[in-house]
């Protein structure tokens, strides 16, 4: 099924599946996905609004250098687990997703998504949106078990909101989406307010 037309495309700054599938699941298929090459290394200091922010404006800055991107509008975004003023890494070993696991359990959280736009005519746009998690007390065999099943790896904050993890967490305030990893509501809203259209 041939995607709807636009008067100019989307292209999506970012290698996130979920990004993509949250897209398409509001019927938006980009033109094209480019992967951004920024260092995302947290600097000294950095408080988790501010990281948020930078990355994805370098992600955006990225993609609308990109050749494939002229005259498109390029949408790039950086999600931030943070509990307190610390950012959680992306777990790529168990360990670390433990780490996260033990840190969150019990506890609320907050998740940040930084949105940046960039037009055809290279203006940029922003949005940041935030959402309250609220982690139950994880008993042992339920870390145990999420640690076994390997969901957590790449994760933000060791965990997916979008699968088994969904079962520890009895409340959040704001987007779901946002959580997942790109605020679709907000974003959207961006889009169209900077003259995006889908028809």
């Amino acid at each position: 099924m041939a995607s709807p037309a636009v008067e100019n495309p989307l292209v999506l700054a970012s290698a996130s599946p979920r990004r993509l599938d949250l897209l398409r699941r509001c019927g938006i298929e980009p033109a094209r996905v480019i992967e951004t090459d920024v260092d995302e290394t947290v600097q000294a200091r950095e408080l988790p609004r501010a990281y948020a922010r930078r990355v994805a404006r370098a992600k955006a800055e990225a993609g609308a250098a990109h050749p494939d991107a002229s005259a498109a509008y390029v949408l790039a975004a950086d999600t931030v687990v943070s509990c307190g003023r610390r950012i959680l890494p992306k777990a790529l070993d168990e360990p670390t997703a433990a780490d996260c696991l033990d840190l969150l359990s019990g506890r609320r959280h907050r998740v940040l998504t930084a949105v940046v736009i960039a037009t055809p005519d290279r203006r940029f746009a922003e949005r940041l949106v935030e959402t309250s998690v609220r982690f139950k007390r994880l008993a042992e065999h339920e870390r145990a078990t999420y640690l076994a099943s390997g969901e957590w790896h790449g994760k933000a904050g060791g965990y997916a909101i979008q699968g088994a993890a969904e079962a520890f967490i009895p409340a959040i305030q704001g987007s779901f989406s946002n959580v997942v990893g790109l605020p679709l509501c907000e974003t959207l809203m961006l889009l169209e307010g900077l003259g995006w259209r889908q028809t």
